[in-house]
Formats: C-alpha cells, sequence, structure tokens
C-alpha cells in the first residue's frame, strides 16, 4: 500500500505541460503599410520628408528683458533612445538655470553640486547668487577634471546686472555670447539662430 500510495503522489506532483500557441514575434504588418503608402504618395507626385538625425541640442538666447533656454528631451545609449522624457534643464539657484549635454550623468551630478555650493554662497552672503559665480564655479570644476566629466553646458540667468548667458565646454572652457547652440544638434539650431536673431527682443517676438 505504502509503494501504490507514493507512485500515486508522484503521480499527483507531476508538473503538467501543456502546449500554447505561439503568439509573440516581430510584426512587420507596419512595414508593408509603410511601403503602400509611400507607393501611393509617389503615385500621386507627393515626397514624403526625410528625417534629420539631430541628437542632442540645448539653446540659449538673451532677450532685451531675460534669458530663454531651450532642450530636447531624448536621451540615447548608442542607437537606443533610453528616456523620451528626459530633462535637459537644471536647476542651479532661482535666478539661474543651466541645460546639459554629453553624458547625462555628468550633467546632472556637476549641475547638483555646483547648485548646492551657490545655496551656501548664497545663505553666507544674504543675496541671490551672480552669473558670473555659477560659470566661474563651473568652469573651474571641469577645467580641474581636464575634460573626463563630459558635461557641455549652456548656463543662463538673471543678477542685478541683467541677463547673462554662458557656453560652458567639457574642458573648462567658456564663451559669454548673446545666443548660444551646444549639442550634436548645434549646428541645424545655429543656422536658424544665425538667421533670425536680432539685438534686443522683445519678449513677444522672441519665438518667431
Amino acid at each position: 500500500r505504502r509503494s501504490s500510495d507514493l507512485s500515486h503522489r508522484a503521480k499527483m506532483a507531476a508538473p503538467t505541460v501543456c502546449s500554447l500557441p505561439v503568439t509573440g514575434s516581430f510584426s512587420f504588418d507596419n512595414c508593408r503599410r509603410n511601403a503602400l503608402l509611400e507607393a501611393e504618395f509617389s503615385d500621386k507626385g507627393h515626397t514624403l520628408p526625410t528625417a534629420r538625425k539631430t541628437g542632442t541640442t540645448i539653446v540659449g538666447l538673451v532677450f532685451k528683458d531675460g534669458i530663454v533656454l531651450g532642450a530636447d528631451t531624448r536621451a540615447t545609449e548608442g542607437m537606443i533612445v533610453a528616456d523620451k522624457n528626459c530633462s535637459k534643464i537644471h536647476y542651479i539657484s532661482p535666478n539661474i538655470y543651466c541645460c546639459g549635454a554629453g553624458t547625462a550623468a555628468d550633467t546632472e551630478m556637476t549641475t547638483q553640486l555646483i547648485s548646492s555650493n551657490l545655496e551656501l554662497h548664497s545663505l553666507s552672503t544674504g543675496r541671490l547668487p551672480r552669473v558670473a559665480t555659477a560659470n566661474r564655479m563651473l568652469k573651474q570644476m571641469l577645467f580641474r577634471y581636464q575634460g573626463y566629466i563630459g558635461a557641455a553646458l549652456v548656463l543662463g540667468g538673471f543678477d542685478y546686472s541683467g541677463p547673462h548667458l554662458y557656453s560652458i565646454y567639457p574642458h573648462g572652457s567658456t564663451d559669454k555670447l548673446p545666443y548660444v547652440t551646444m549639442g550634436s544638434g548645434s549646428l541645424a539650431a545655429m543656422a536658424v539662430f544665425e538667421d533670425r536673431f536680432k539685438p534686443d527682443l522683445e519678449e513677444d517676438r522672441k519665438s518667431t
């Protein structure tokens, strides 16, 4: 009886394998659809717009009463889009912000460190930090690491002397300019700025 009970229990405990229909696979339905749409467009004499690969693009612009900063939101790992909603505009202080291109971790930690140091500076002086102070702290930190911190930055802010805009390169060099573009898509953005920028733009015209 014991042997029969053990064999019965073994049969009860044996895993059962059921065959399920295979549903996970690549679908190329959209490829066929796109090919049909392209053929239909070409038959009607139309041409589809071509994709432009620009990579990270960060920009800054001085207008009459302030600063405009802009950045895309795509973070990539080689050819893979790792994050479609990456924040590339970093807080430095209430009157200063900074756009970052390059290694995402380097731009994030560099701006956080300088923001913390500027907060201590503001507490000791009792006033908002100057944009030139943030620029000096960033460039000295990047120069100290001789380019091993992959952070290309566009620093913009407003202090008692007006709006200021700086570009800061990974090796520590800086420029102060009325408009700045950085990142792998900077040339496309610079072409637009050089064509349309005018000094002392009003706030209602800076978007055009």
